[in-house]
């Protein structure tokens, strides 16, 4: 048991992360709540992992992590252009929108 609300915690934490890594123009392209709605509410989930022992309180922070991951990420994921909301991740992701497989791609010249 004490297995599974550490991991609930720390799939709160991870995603209360992400929620402050993406910026907030981000959010409001991806036509979700705003940036500090979900602070609010991750930040929320956390806490309540961290100091109350009540199973319900801590089953819905877990399905408001959920949410996060499954609908909010991926939206600001393609609103963002990538993977990470200010370029944490992307890095080493240098090149052209002409680049193929083998390199960049000149047109047969």
């Amino acid at each position: 048991m004490w297995l599974i609300f550490t991991a609930m915690l720390a799939l709160a934490i991870v995603a209360f992360v992400m929620a402050a890594i993406f910026r907030e123009d981000a959010y409001r392209a991806a036509n979700k709540n705003n940036k500090g709605f979900w602070l609010i509410i991750l930040g929320l989930a956390v806490a309540v992992n961290l100091f109350v022992p009540w199973l319900f309180l801590q089953l819905a922070g877990l399905v408001a992590t959920i949410v996060f991951f499954v609908d909010v990420r991926p939206a600001l994921q393609q609103v963002s252009g990538g993977r990470g909301g200010k370029g944490f991740w992307k890095r080493g992701r240098g090149g052209s929108s002409s680049d193929g497989p083998y390199g960049p791609y000149n047109g047969g010249r």
